[in-house]
């Protein structure tokens, strides 16, 4: 009996060892700050406008959106807590033309108040709007084999709209945010926010301070600065109706996404497109990506590679009276942890703090504006002869005034391109 107790205990004493031997080799890192800036640029592009145009429409009322616009977002966590009111500065370099430092906030916590879902006029609460959905992809002239996907609310199943929105899943991005046990400050805030000037730069050294965090030095070179932005060099029309668009190329991006979404011009049925190579509704893809899903999803055919500058949409919107397509240009992300983690894996390891800078640049432009403009300069009522006026010949205005009138009547009828995603979708 006493044998058997000896090596019982024998057997505990080797797995206590084990235990504390592998929590030795792999000790637990104790929580660090970690500070985000989400750098982007945005703009929306209107075929035949040029900057100076674009900046005379904001003046006019036609917002700071037409031309590019640099946009900032930062956002620290640690796990401190101050015994004053926390306080957090972001120091910058000269040429942000920002002055010397931004103050990071921390925004007051209040209980989010649940808000009423907006539904589109006419429409229950669960009752799903009337809607059928075209879905294509792929760049080219002609619509590729087996498209397009068809969803429609009345007659196709939940499953068959899952088959067609049914995307790649990137890496989940969780930003600093408020949470308990943690302090929280950002920059933009309401009460704290500053326009991003057009000649910005964030080449240079940056330096994060406060009372609830240690000092964070880092810089940062050109491949982390705000990115160019996406400029079409050409629209264009072809004689099959599709649109080939042409892009300036970014110098610092490494892929290069878009996708397009309209009406028919028919019966109001919802036209959506992405410039995947293989069925990609790319819904997830037009935010922030890390570079490892950018250069996987180049392997899969899904995003455009860098060496891209041009992309023709099928002529799936020859007829539309409105389709707008989106564009983003995904940049180099950067990633520090100090110190570094040590490639023995013997040593003890302990960061004190992280680092992560992210960029995209977007825009936006509708399709089908130089086809109409091509369109009216061929027809001959539109034509000036010297001496001459032009003739208008009523009976067809009219009559274009009454099918414009019933198109409108019709779409009205079955719902918008926005109603319809919002009551599919719940936003």
């Amino acid at each position: 009996m006493q044998k058997r107790v000896a090596l019982f205990a024998g057997f505990i004493l080797v797995m206590m060892t084990a235990v504390l031997s592998s929590a030795a080799e792999k000790p637990i890192i104790k929580p660090y700050p970690h500070y985000w800036m989400s750098v982007a640029t945005s703009s929306q592009n209107i075929p035949g406008m040029s900057a100076q145009m674009a900046g005379m429409a904001s003046l006019f009322g036609g917002g700071s959106g037409f031309g590019p616009r640099r946009e900032l977002t930062l956002q620290l966590e640690s796990p401190q807590t101050p015994s004053a009111p926390p306080e957090a500065f972001h120091d910058i370099p000269p040429v942000q033309n920002m002055g010397k430092s931004l103050l990071l906030v921390t925004p007051k916590t209040e209980k989010p108040q649940r808000s009423e879902r907006d539904y589109p006029p006419g429409t229950k609460e669960k009752e799903m709007p009337k809607v059928r959905m075209l879905y294509y992809w792929g760049c080219g002239e002609t619509i590729g084999v087996g498209q397009p996907r068809i969803f429609d609310s009345e007659k196709s199943k939940p499953e068959d709209m899952a088959k067609i929105f049914k995307g790649r899943a990137p890496t989940v991005q969780t930003p600093p945010s408020a949470h308990k046990g943690w302090t929280y400050g950002e920059w933009p805030t309401p009460d704290e926010r500053k326009d991003v000037p057009k000649d910005a730069s964030l080449a240079g050294s940056h330096k994060i301070r406060g009372n609830y965090t240690v000092d964070i030095p880092f810089t940062l070179d050109a491949k982390r600065d705000f990115m160019p932005a996406v400029e079409f060099s050409s629209i264009k029309v072809t004689e099959s109706g599709a649109t080939k668009l042409e892009w300036k190329s970014i110098p610092t991006a490494i892929g290069y996404f878009a996708t397009a979404v309209g009406s028919d011009g028919k019966g109001g049925d919802m036209v959506m497109w992405s410039a995947s190579e293989v069925p990609e509704n790319g819904m997830a893809l037009m935010n922030y990506l890390t570079p490892g899903d950018v250069h996987r999803f180049i392997n899969d055919k899904v995003v455009m590679d860098p060496s891209r500058t041009s992309c023709t949409v099928p002529p799936i919107f020859k007829n539309a009276k409105g389709a707008m397509v989106q564009f983003i240009a995904y940049g180099e992300q950067l990633d520090l942890v100090h110190p570094p983690k040590p490639k023995d894996p013997k040593l003890i390891w302990q960061p004190e703090w992280s680092v992560k800078v992210r960029l995209k640049s977007t825009t936006m432009t509708p399709l089908g504006m130089e086809a109409g403009a091509d369109d009216r300069r061929d027809r001959p009522s539109s034509r000036k002869s010297k001496g001459q006026p032009r003739e208008v010949d009523r009976d067809s205005e009219e009559k274009q005034t009454e099918d414009d009138n019933s198109d409108s009547r019709k779409s009205k009828g079955r719902g918008g391109v926005g109603d319809s995603l919002r009551g599919l979708f719940g936003f």
